[in-house]
């Protein structure tokens, strides 16, 4: 068995899990509503305040659809109550981030601003005094998504560590030509 997929999801109190035919399962909460179509050979059983996810065979497709189908569940009943975001850091002389509106305004050393809209559900925020820039919605895929897609603008180079990259991720630098700091 996996142990994931085994794994109850406890449903928190203002939360309504509902399975549709095809495995649609709508979450709903104090966020907002999401929906998802899981693979139709899963049985999803909403019992009270738990669901449980089973696979009907051992074979290698259903056990690997058995702990993704309860991790994909279990993202939406957390996004609707607490929500997920990612942070990301911007290092290098004159990167900034700024708030138009809605959007994201980044300067990235490019002869022209880079606009990043916001889709449905995610908003961003740049705190003040920081060069961070914090993107926050209900659905992780979408929010992860975005997140990349921002740091693929600018990637950190080894060298300075100029670019966008994740708050606490960890770059691996390179040292400079070694020969070439006494020549000329």
């Amino acid at each position: 068995m996996s142990r994931i997929g085994r794994a109850p999801i406890t449903i928190p109190a203002g939360v309504t899990v509902t399975v549709g035919e095809d495995n649609l399962v709508k979450v709903k909460g104090p966020k907002g509503e999401l929906s998802r179509k899981i693979h139709q050979d899963m049985k999803i059983n909403v019992e009270g305040t738990e669901l449980t996810v089973t696979r009907p065979s051992d074979d290698k497709m259903h056990r690997s659809l058995h702990g993704l189908s309860r991790s994909l569940i279990h993202n939406m009943v957390v996004g609707v109550t607490d929500g997920f975001k990612k942070e990301l850091e911007i290092n290098g002389v004159g990167y900034r981030a700024q708030m138009q509106g809605k959007n994201l305004n980044l300067s990235l050393g490019f002869s022209h601003p880079v606009i990043v809209e916001a889709p449905q559900g995610i908003q961003f925020e740049v705190p003040k005094g920081t060069n961070n820039i914090v993107v926050s919605g209900i659905d992780k895929e979408v929010v992860g998504q975005i997140a990349a897609e921002i740091r693929a603008y600018r990637e950190p180079e080894p060298y300075k560590g100029k670019g966008i990259k994740y708050v606490g991720e960890h770059i691996r630098r390179k040292e400079g030509k070694a020969g070439a700091k006494g020549k000329k």
